[in-house]
């Protein structure tokens, strides 16, 4: 039976965000802990272990919310309790504990010895978490800046790297001029409705024929702007490759993944409960914007030599695949987006994951043609690098495979056939760039005798790339359950079914008859 929680009372948004509360108090005691034992390599491998405790607690605390059903007992007004937001908080959890796991020797071996490195890395996954649950522009916001000044500090948290001091400057003041465009976009919606809640606006919207609203089209495509740039939609993208060839490596890959899926997170449920009535006035945008980032993203792959910024240029073409599940505007897209996105986290971590130990150095130097005879010397690894590859490919037996057919499915099905045939070709010109990774592990000798001696996935990041590989090959082979369960979680994200029968509580704002 549903738990319904009521969202106005202090007791029942404690409750609500009690999986938000839980990681805030790891966090700060992390920081003491920081402050009290921050001499050594010892030292930072304890936080790590602190920090990825933290991160399990909370997804257990998560998990026990979504068993138990809870619902909010009316409009959600600052948050929301829904299977989406579940969904995607156990996807971020998921990438924010495999980024601690790959850090824990990493750290260590690039003499990155500082103390805050993991309390700003589960302070930016709360970020995270608050834009998955968010039901308000505002909250949506918050969210967006917690996430960022965190990540634009990790960025540089190697002070030897002058390379990771120019991506966080760059980062920071792109990105600082990003959120203007957001926070601007969320004072014209409102300028426009009278509201930031994701309900209201919705049903004002509709009721008061508000669809070609000038005021309400600037804002939603500001709005639009700020989250390009978030994701490195093209053409948004110009920070992406610098920041990402510059920040240590398992930071690259939360940025990847975790950055990434949280914007789109909060961008689905912005578009599907909130603007979904609109649909007219951002989808063409949106679908410009899928087209040029899956072509242009894949292209600019195409001339890369370095696997890191080749691995950068992916993300910007994969970000236009989720673009396309966004375009359709449904559930169905929600659901595409979900399944696409754990496959898609489980991959990118686990291919920086390899990256990390073939390399030195932040990586940066590490060519394709260095992985030259990886498969005889460490043929664990290469089938490992193989299979991310591969999946990233979107190869038939992968979970890749069945995220692209279920994000083309949800093109389809909204009649975006276009769309989904220029998915199809950005995928065949991303094998230009894919497959010779695989062509040098398994098709070239090795250039020297002791090439690959110290590439081998060591402690934890052995774990993350295993279990990758591992689950990457079940869910392309069995992708029912985990397809079943997409679908299960968007079931509520449009607004209408925010309403229960349950009677309201006195105290809960009610929509006025104008509303």
């Amino acid at each position: 039976m549903d738990m319904f929680v009521n969202l106005a009372t202090p007791a029942g948004m404690s409750l609500a965000m009690l999986p938000e509360i839980v990681l805030t108090i790891a966090a700060l005691a992390l920081m003491l802990l920081a402050a009290w034992r921050h001499g050594g390599e010892e030292d930072q491998r304890l936080a790590g272990q602190v920090a990825l405790f933290g991160l399990g607690l909370t997804m257990f605390v998560m998990w026990w919310l979504w068993l138990k059903g809870a619902r909010p007992d009316g409009i959600a007004h600052m948050v929301t309790l829904d299977g989406f937001r579940y969904a995607s908080s156990t996807i971020l959890l998921l990438g924010a504990m495999l980024s601690v796991m790959l850090s824990l020797g990493y750290v260590g071996r690039e003499r990155i010895l500082t103390p805050e490195y993991y309390v700003l890395l589960l302070i930016a996954t709360i970020g995270m978490l608050v834009m998955a649950a968010a039901s308000d522009l505002i909250v949506v916001f918050m969210g967006l800046e917690i996430m960022s000044v965190c990540v634009y500090v990790l960025t540089g948290i190697n002070r030897r790297s002058v390379f990771g001091a120019e991506a966080a400057l760059k980062y920071f003041l792109l990105g600082a001029f990003a959120s203007g465009f957001v926070i601007y976009g969320i004072a014209l919606i409102y300028g426009a409705t009278g509201s930031t809640n994701l309900t209201v606006i919705d049903l004002r919207t509709s009721n008061l024929e508000l669809e070609s609203h000038g005021m309400l089209l600037v804002g939603i495509g500001l709005l639009l702007i700020g989250f390009a740039f978030k994701v490195a939609a093209v053409p948004f993208h110009m920070w992406a490759p610098d920041v990402y060839d510059g920040a240590p490596t398992p930071i690259t890959a939360f940025m990847a993944a975790g950055v990434k899926v949280a914007a789109f997170a909060a961008l689905m449920r912005i578009t599907v409960h909130a603007l979904g009535g609109s649909i007219d006035a951002w989808q063409n945008a949106v679908w410009g914007l899928a087209v040029v980032t899956m072509l242009g993203g894949n292209l600019m792959a195409l001339a890369q030599r370095h696997v890191k910024r080749m691995l950068a240029y992916s993300s910007i073409g994969h970000a236009g695949y989720l673009l396309t599940a966004v375009v359709s505007g449904t559930e169905t897209g929600a659901a595409a987006f979900l399944f696409y996105a754990f496959a898609y986290t489980l991959v990118t971590l686990g291919a920086f994951g390899v990256l990390a130990a073939v390399g030195r150095n932040g990586e940066r130097t590490v060519r394709i043609d260095d992985f030259a005879g990886l498969a005889s010397k460490r043929p664990w690894t290469a089938f490992a690098m193989a299979v991310f590859m591969l999946s990233l490919l979107g190869f038939p037996g992968t979970a890749g495979f069945i995220g692209k057919w279920y994000v083309l499915s949800a093109a389809v099905e909204s009649n975006q056939w276009t769309l989904g045939i220029l998915l199809v070709v950005a995928s065949v010109i991303s094998a230009g760039y894919y497959l010779p990774v695989v062509m040098q592990m398994y098709m070239r000798p090795a250039t020297t005798a002791e090439a690959h001696s110290d590439s081998a996935v060591l402690g934890a990041a052995r774990w993350v790339v295993g279990g990758a590989t591992t689950l990457l090959l079940l869910i392309g082979l069995l992708p029912s359950g985990l397809m079943n369960l997409a679908r299960a979680s968007t079931e509520d994200l449009k607004p209408g079914v925010q309403f229960t029968q349950q009677p309201a509580p006195s105290d809960q704002p009610m929509l006025s008859d104008e509303d």
